[in-house]
């Protein structure tokens, strides 16, 4: 009998599942806090707890897989370390394309000559002695490399140079970005190659805890990850291409969904502690993102499920908005540990703050927000960033942190750097408030509420009367951007809107007026035509209010909770490469192969010689990945035009598909 056990780590929670192969059930799951400072034991909690209560020894589970929100929250929420892209063959004014100085964030640039053109030839050669200088120096500064070459998917010699050297002198990770995509754009290209860059580290730490506790119980299944387009890959391979775990937890959840509820036609939306992902549910199948999985703002050329990611959980931050008379809420993007849970370990120094500023009269601008120190590398801090960072030997009121209001940048900056967290009102604080949660520090969830609803808007009023009142504000706040997020894909995925604009279209006063059935000189109805799958622990207390509001029937299945870590170890292995056969002359034929350029006199040797050299490389990357019983399918897309009545070869793109299901251990 084979037993599969799925992990999910996620910022707030860590979950596991053991699933019966045989039976297709689950007979055990666990949620344990995600352990920042130590991955491993949070995981370790989980997997225990969900081994004791299936009754399952560690020694007969046959298959390990792990999903993870880490890298898209990252991403959400504008995090990750210090990088430095290495930007080969392209202009200055390369640089400003695609969101790539937004995803550079102020990191450093090494600009060199080089690159090749279209048709794969060298435009100018790389100057290597100057790589390893620059590269050099940067060293200690960074915690990785990010290479991006021009026409690299033509041609990626010199990117593979430039990855040679760096390492040589370094040590550090590179990221070259022909590994991640065959499609052109070079900058966006450099882009996705940055931010997977950024998450090597993290996801090395996850993958590396996993293991860990794994051999410490004696679990000696293999361990694999899932992709963003819901296939599993292995560990190994996650470990050089962290990017493709974004949207890894969101796409297991759809797995998850299916697997639980058996609907064919539906959104799935699955509310995690950081964001809420949605997406579509066609005869059973989600859809393929066919521009790259954007999250955060980016927009990548990572292959993953096209899925709508917000900046809105269960531990979003309260924004107060102060802006005209009444002034109002808004929740997210960024997460915050929430007051009640900060106060499980550190109740004493909590309340103590909590009580000195609630017996003053009037709140103080950092009142009810606590700074907590993550660890990381701090290569490459400025003066002030080190100074903040010093000050923070454990967790402590942010005014306790900063000296003076230019600290303030300095303390953000470590924020966005992953290297301190802030803790302030959350709704699950607001959810303990109202009695819906009772896992952490209520008490200190009170006094949080109550501090900040003191706050005073245009009239110079409270904003509540009392931390009750709100606390349902705040749910209610949830539950408006909610409904935005799931009619924002309803309108994003219904052809008859094309175009349109899916925010505009989700925000508009008619569609407001039709949610409310309203009933005038013009009555207008309005509701969702397909059900919503509820996913994610906070779910049950969340949805049945959005499902009202958009006159569905709302899906919430049993283990909604875990359905991540379900999803995890029912998906299949797939690897995909992609190949170029261009044509630069009339009867020649370049095939751009890994190891460079060959020419063929026919159209058709040309494409075999790629199609054998893909199907070679698919295979291989799925059996690495962790696949058996290999299935293959390989596809042409062949462009053509009409010359003088005739047809004639432009390009073609060979495409081999390799899946199966993974290995499990026998025995």
């Amino acid at each position: 009998m084979a037993y599969f056990l799925g992990v999910d780590t996620g910022g707030t929670y860590t979950d596991a599942v053991i699933v019966d192969e045989a039976a297709t059930q689950v007979i055990g799951s666990a949620k344990s806090l995600t352990t920042r400072g130590d991955l491993a034991l949070g995981v370790g909690r989980a997997v225990d707890a969900a081994l004791a209560q299936a009754g399952v020894a560690a020694a007969d589970v046959a298959l390990v897989s792990l999903s993870t929100t880490l890298a898209t929250n990252a991403l959400v929420e504008g995090q990750g370390g210090r990088v430095a892209l290495v930007f080969i063959g392209f202009s200055e004014a390369d640089l400003e394309r695609g969101g790539l100085i937004e995803a550079l964030k102020g990191d450093p640039v090494i600009r060199l000559a080089g690159g090749h053109s279209h048709a794969g030839t060298e435009a100018a050669p790389l100057d290597l002695v100057a790589l390893e200088a620059e590269v050099g120096r940067l060293a200690d500064q960074v915690m990785g490399f990010a290479v991006a070459a021009s026409f690299a998917t033509r041609n990626p010699a010199h990117e593979v140079a430039a990855r040679e050297v760096i390492r040589r002198v370094t040590g550090r990770p590179v990221t070259c970005s022909h590994e991640l995509s065959a499609n052109l754009n070079g900058p966006k290209r450099a882009l996705t190659a940055v931010l997977n860059a950024r998450l090597i580290g993290m996801i090395d730490r996850l993958v590396a805890a996993c293991e860990r506790h794994l051999e410490a119980i004696g679990v000696k299944a293999p361990l694999m990850v899932v992709r963003g387009d819901g296939a599993l890959i292995s560990a190994a391979m996650v470990r050089e291409r962290p990017i493709e775990t974004i949207l890894s937890g969101p796409a297991a959840s759809i797995v998850g969904a299916r697997w639980l509820t058996g609907e064919k036609d539906a959104l799935v939306s699955d509310i995690g502690g950081t964001t809420t992902d949605v997406a579509l549910l066609r005869d059973g199948l989600p859809e393929i993102d066919p521009q790259g999985a954007r999250v955060g703002g980016f927009r990548t050329m990572v292959e993953a499920v096209a899925m709508r990611t917000t900046g809105l959980g269960g531990d979003s931050e309260v924004h107060l908005i102060t802006e005209g008379l009444d002034g109002g809420l808004r929740l997210g993007p960024r997460r915050l540990c929430p007051v009640s849970l900060l106060a499980v370990e550190h109740g004493a120094m909590v309340h103590a703050a909590l009580d000195r500023w609630l017996s003053a009269e009037a709140v103080g601008e950092f009142d009810g927000r606590f700074a907590i120190p993550m660890g990381g590398n701090a290569g490459g801090l400025g003066p002030r960033d080190v100074a903040v960072l010093g000050r923070l030997t454990q967790p402590m009121p942010v005014a306790q942190a900063l000296t003076s209001r230019l600290e303030v940048a300095a303390l953000e900056r470590l924020v966005a750097r992953g290297l301190v967290m802030i803790s302030g009102v959350t709704p699950s604080d607001a959810s303990h408030v109202l009695g819906r949660l009772a896992a952490w520090d209520g008490a200190a969830a009170e006094k949080a509420v109550r501090l900040l609803a003191r706050r005073r808007n245009g009239r110079g009023e409270r904003f509540a009367p009392d931390e009750k009142v709100f606390a349902q504000a705040i749910i209610d706040q949830l539950t408006a951007q909610t409904v935005d997020c799931l009619l924002e894909a309803a309108f994003g995925e219904d052809a008859a809107f094309a175009g349109e604009g899916p925010e505009a279209l989700a925000r508009h006063p008619l569609m407001r007026a039709g949610l409310a059935q309203h009933r005038g000189v013009v009555e207008i109805t309005a509701r969702l035509g397909v059900p919503v799958i509820g996913l994610g622990a906070s779910a049950p207390s969340y949805y049945g209010a959005v499902g009202d509001r958009l006159g569905c029937r709302m899906v919430l299945p049993e283990h909604a909770g875990v359905a991540n870590a379900i999803g995890a170890v029912v998906g299949q292995v797939s690897q995909r490469v992609s190949g170029l056969v261009s044509s630069p002359a009339e009867g020649r034929f370049v095939a751009h192969l890994a190891e460079g350029l060959q020419a063929f006199n026919t159209r058709e040797a040309a494409l075999e010689a790629m199609e054998a050299a893909l199907v070679a490389e698919a295979m291989a990357r799925a059996k690495a990945a962790g696949a058996e019983e290999v299935q293959l399918r390989v596809t042409r897309e062949v462009k053509e035009a009409e010359v003088e009545g005739r047809s004639m070869f432009i390009e073609a793109t060979v495409t081999a598909t390799a899946s199966g299901r993974p290995r499990v251990a026998h025995g």
